[in-house]
């Protein structure tokens, strides 16, 4: 039997709770997850990629089926190389959704086999997103519903160091 590999793919700058709801989620749904972090050059990254491995590893290091790679390129290529044809995003809005369909559509036309599982966020997560969490760290504010104690840790540390 053929095991099913899905990659739940982003920049994770920081990892957040709502990301790590999706990802237990999907651990339940597919025999294996990726977490795929992408290595996009062109864009500047509050942590380090070793940084948000290291962050994303300690935060979902009780999951048994889900571990965490990096790639850089096409997201249907990176599926290809590592035996997957499923992509799971998850969906905080309605606004999130206009976007994701094209990537999607993008990624089929790609690649026909790729099929994209959207998951709606929670509704305790549908505001979260990293930017807005690194935004808020800069002010002092409590993270704890936002992040683990190990990003949240981190996020600190990175503030104080950037003044």
């Amino acid at each position: 039997m053929k095991r099913k590999i899905a990659i739940v793919p982003g920049s994770f700058d920081p990892i957040t709770y709502g990301h790590i709801d999706i990802i237990k989620r999907s651990s339940e749904l597919f025999d294996e997850i990726i977490v795929a972090i992408l290595v996009n050059p062109d864009k500047k990254y509050l942590f380090s990629l070793d940084e948000r491995v290291e962050m994303i590893k300690e935060t979902i290091k009780d999951i048994p089926n889900v571990r965490v790679d990096a790639f850089s390129g096409l997201l249907v290529n990176y599926a290809k190389k590592v035996g997957s044809s499923v992509i799971v995003r998850g969906l905080r809005a309605v606004s999130d959704f206009e976007y994701e369909m094209q990537l999607t559509f993008m990624n089929k036309a790609l690649d026909e086999g790729i099929e994209t599982f959207y998951m709606m966020a929670n509704k305790q997560y549908s505001f979260i997103s990293s930017s807005i969490v690194k935004g808020v760290s800069g002010f002092g504010a409590d993270l704890s519903k936002f992040v683990p104690k190990n990003v949240e840790e981190r996020l600190e540390k990175k503030m104080k160091e950037r003044g």
